[in-house]
């Protein structure tokens, strides 16, 4: 088996923590910590599809299956890029009450070492934190992150074809 990796970005959020489980288990609106996607999925269950696509829902960008779900605790579920022929991998995250906010955890693990899923789950874990942080203190994210996603919104003719959606049904995973 090829080697993975393990990676960990926590940070100090002040605000409530029953905020910071809505902004990363909602689906009616782009979470804006999660470069400006949208989640879908069947239900907040284990077991459950979970998708990350473009507001425009033209594109999938992310593809996985639920794990856990311990509101407003624990957040668990497969992932992969759908760029990418990469292995999923599994993230989680932790939300724990401290003084006066939340400690939050996202824990990306059994990464295939070396592969471009690495590359940017490495790039991606600390942005994400970050990004999070400030939605939930501030409202929103800092003004170069909302550039940069203005640009994604522009440069969308450069995803592949393999990420649209029409590829990428959300239905159940069949078992055994």
């Amino acid at each position: 088996m090829k080697d993975t990796v393990r990676l960990v970005s926590t940070i100090h959020i002040q605000g409530r923590i029953e905020d910071v489980w809505r902004e990363i288990t909602k689906t009616d609106e782009p979470q804006l910590a999660f470069f400006g996607a949208q989640m879908f999925r069947l239900t907040l269950g284990p077991g459950s599809p979970v998708q990350m696509r473009t507001p425009d829902n033209k594109f999938t960008s992310v593809v996985g299956q639920i794990l856990e779900v311990s509101p407003p605790h624990r957040f668990s579920h497969t992932m992969k890029f759908t760029a990418y022929d990469d292995p999923y991998c599994k993230v989680t995250y932790d939300l724990k009450e401290v003084g006066d906010g939340v400690e939050f955890t996202l824990t990306s693990e059994d990464i295939p070492a070396g592969t471009k899923t690495e590359k940017d789950m490495r790039r991606g874990g600390d942005f994400i934190v970050k990004t999070l942080k400030q939605i939930v203190e501030t409202g929103k994210p800092a003004l170069g992150t909302r550039i940069l996603y203005g640009l994604f919104g522009l440069l969308g003719f450069m995803t592949p074809a393999k990420c649209k959606v029409e590829h990428w049904p959300l239905q159940e995973v069949p078992h055994g």
